[in-house]
């Protein structure tokens, strides 16, 4: 069963090291699992502070963001978004996108590859978890943390190791066998 993995940058910052780090992700993936690996890149569907006139659960989509939006998170079985810590808390671009649409983000695993400081992310990653929450997905506990990002990342792009690429691993074997359950619900 072939499925389907977003890996989802979640910064949209210009400057931003998130982009390095999921590209790394995506293409650990593409060799380390079963999954259609698809890098997605929220910036560039520009969505502006949830303007829609209508609840999203209604899938009564008005503007060509939203559908488009809606189409790409409609294809995927799981998502694993790179995200940093702003303030101890997950990006406003991350949570404006997971409120965009309902029931495209129903019944499907999720994890977080989280970057900062000292903490790694890991203040912001927990806080997403409980919002996927509301969403219906399933955020797996297993997730990859990766503190002092900034100390990774160069003109090479992100310098992983030993200890990151094991968690890496098991976020993929995780998310295979939640998808593969979680397929059944949809």
């Amino acid at each position: 069963m072939l499925l389907h993995l977003q890996v989802i940058i979640a910064s949209t910052r210009p400057n931003r090291i998130g982009s390095k780090i999921a590209h790394w992700f995506a293409d650990y993936a593409k060799k380390n699992s079963d999954f259609v690996v698809e890098l997605v890149d929220l910036a560039n569907f520009k969505l502006p502070i949830y303007d829609e006139s209508d609840h999203p659960r209604n899938k009564n989509y008005k503007h060509k963001h939203t559908k488009g939006w809606s189409q790409s998170v409609k294809k995927a079985d799981a998502y694993v978004f790179v995200a940093p810590e702003y303030n101890y808390s997950p990006t406003p671009a991350l949570i404006n996108a997971f409120n965009y649409v309902y029931q495209e983000w129903n019944y499907k695993p999720c994890s977080f590859v989280s970057y900062g400081g000292i903490s790694g992310g890991l203040r912001a990653a927990q806080a997403a978890r409980l919002q996927v929450t509301t969403l219906k997905m399933m955020p797996i506990p297993e997730g990859v943390s990766i503190p002092m990002a900034n100390t990774l990342v160069n003109s090479d792009g992100f310098q992983t190791s030993d200890r990151i690429d094991h968690s890496a691993k098991t976020v993929l074997d995780e998310l295979q066998r939640w998808a593969i359950a979680l397929k059944t619900l949809r």
